[in-house]
């Protein structure tokens, strides 16, 4: 077996995002040598003037060159095909053979199997290995991370990925981790949907929206959208959650077409995929997924 990736393994990481950045910054505080590229030539330079120890690189073939891993964290699968594969100057161009490739976006489980076929074929294996838990629990390491692939692959990625997360679940074959990943926002989407139609309903009735989410909190109503975006995010209007609209409408077409793919009938899911694509829309680009509210709202108003 490959010696594990422990520090100072060499790790490159591609895509320094809202999540990225404090992913990224808990693997050099973890002591690993890191070699980061993004599109964004403001998000490199800002992120090595924040973390001296990380190398800036011109493309993701220089920062794949002579790293132990790639750990990718981009919008989709497409973007991160094109970065490890097929773009301009790709990774696999600078991967030794016997690297390990980490897919810790939010892609389609479909391509990401494709993917890892077509990664094996130049001998370098690929986990997926998507997170959850938002900004500030990749602030301080606790992210959740939903891991699919081979169990060995895991065991040799868990001292890097343990830098990030705490909860670290291997759920099967590559592909299983982005699967379950999108899964798990629908049911986020779909209880922050419903959280923001009863707040809506009850501030028309009279009713003070932070005393609903207290009592939705100790009753039968509860889920993670009332306790941490309710009074956080909702009721506040502070709608700051770091995730956006146009993400969780793309994490929940990925789950439309995980059922589709497997030709099953879903038909809440297929409403939730045109409700968020819906509202995606109408409140535009960078909304916070929290804003969904606001267009709770319209609809209510007939504005939607």
């Amino acid at each position: 077996m490959t010696k594990p990736l422990t520090p100072p393994a060499t790790i490159a990481f591609i895509g320094l995002g809202m999540m990225g950045r404090p992913m990224a910054a808990r693997l050099v505080d973890a002591g690993f040598k890191l070699r980061v590229f993004d599109t964004s030539q403001k998000a490199v330079s800002d992120f090595v003037g924040a973390h001296p120890a990380a190398l800036a690189t011109a493309s993701a073939k220089a920062a794949a060159q002579g790293a132990d891993a790639l750990i990718t964290m981009l919008p989709d699968g497409k973007i991160v095909r094109q970065a490890v594969l097929e773009g301009r100057d790709p990774a696999i161009d600078g991967l030794a053979a016997g690297a390990l490739v980490l897919d810790m976006s939010s892609s389609n489980p479909v391509d990401t199997q494709k993917l890892a076929r077509d990664l094996a074929a130049k001998g370098v294996a690929l986990l997926d290995a998507p997170v959850s838990g938002g900004v500030k629990r990749a602030i301080d390491g606790s992210l959740t991370i939903i891991v699919g692939g081979a169990e060995a692959d895991l065991e040799r990625a868990r001292p890097a990925i343990a830098s990030m997360g705490k909860a670290i679940t291997l759920c099967g074959p590559v592909g299983a981790g982005h699967a379950l990943k999108s899964l798990n926002n629908y049911l986020s989407a779909a209880s922050l949907v419903a959280m923001c139609e009863a707040l809506v309903v009850g501030e028309a009735f009279g009713l003070d929206p932070g005393t609903m989410v207290d009592v939705f909190n100790t009753s039968s109503g509860m889920s993670n959208s009332t306790q941490v975006k309710g009074r956080q995010q909702v009721v506040n209007r502070a709608f700051a959650a770091g995730f956006t609209t146009s993400l969780m409408a793309k994490d929940l077409r990925t789950a439309g077409d995980v059922a589709a793919h497997l030709k099953l009938k879903m038909p809440h899911l297929e409403q939730a995929v045109a409700y968020w694509g819906a509202a995606n829309e109408k409140l535009g680009k960078g909304a916070d997924h929290t804003e969904i509210f606001r267009y709770a709202e319209m609809l209510a108003e007939n504005k939607g």
